[in-house]
């Protein structure tokens, strides 16, 4: 494995009794790259995201997640990664600030120093006066910049980020991305999952999951002149079409 690889699965499989959800995927991603992983409902994408952050052991093949095995050593990977889900993750009963804090402690962010990320954070954000108001008092795309904030304040290797713009209005989309690229630009590996095929554009590399196999993966670019289409809808339409498992 390359030093640089931050992820690598090999024929990685996952099995709910005759049921195969994801059927030996490989694929590696490197670091600091915005990695989309794509594919319909029922496509086996949350299945095998789930397995690479050491939340679900696989039923057979290899993975490795920031060096680690997620057989071997799931809890070094849940350290090593940040990770923001498809509903919001944040506490919404807490305030700006106690969210970062807590979710500051949880990953591990020393005492000496959470205090004065916090701080950090919230002026990057410009969410001064909005600090001590509860989280669910806030817009849903102020909320969803806050959790993938608070997602990399541990400075992880990786981050995990499934269908992060859901019910997000185009132009908070457009700042979220400014801020995944930031991150990337960082040195933080971005693995997303989207239903927004325009944001698969925004992507180094983006791969299409169908029925638990890998169906195409390559750079935006490549995919559209290997499938003739004019955008990433028309070639995720061309795969996905043929589909036999749904929502």
């Amino acid at each position: 494995m390359n030093k640089d690889t931050m992820i690598e699965a090999i024929d990685l499989t996952k099995k709910f009794g005759e049921f195969t959800a994801v059927d030996k995927v490989s694929f590696s991603v490197g670091k600091g790259e915005i990695f989309g992983f794509l594919g319909a409902n029922g496509a086996g994408k949350t299945t095998a995201m789930r397995m690479l952050c050491g939340l679900l052991r696989p039923s057979s093949g290899k993975a490795t997640v920031a060096g680690f095995d997620i057989y071997q050593d799931p809890e070094s990977v849940k350290r090593s990664i940040g990770y923001m889900s498809q509903k919001f993750s944040l506490y919404e009963n807490l305030t700006v600030r106690e969210n970062i804090r807590f979710y500051g402690g949880i990953y591990g962010v020393p005492k000496n120093a959470l205090k004065q990320k916090t701080n950090v954070l919230i002026d990057k954000l410009g969410l001064e006066a909005e600090a001590s108001k509860l989280v669910r008092s806030l817009p849903l795309g102020w909320r969803q910049k806050i959790a993938f904030s608070v997602a990399i304040l541990h400075q992880p290797g990786i981050v995990f980020l499934d269908e992060p713009t859901g019910g997000v209005d185009p132009i908070t989309r457009r700042q979220f991305w400014d801020m995944i690229y930031e991150a990337a630009e960082s040195g933080i590996t971005v693995f997303v999952t989207t239903h927004y095929m325009d944001e698969a554009e925004y992507c180094n590399r983006v791969s299409i999951m169908v029925d638990g196999v890998i169906a195409a993966l390559d750079t935006p670019a490549n995919l559209k002149a290997q499938y003739k289409a004019i955008d990433m809808d028309d070639v995720f339409f061309q795969l996905a079409r043929g589909a036999k498992r749904g929502d």
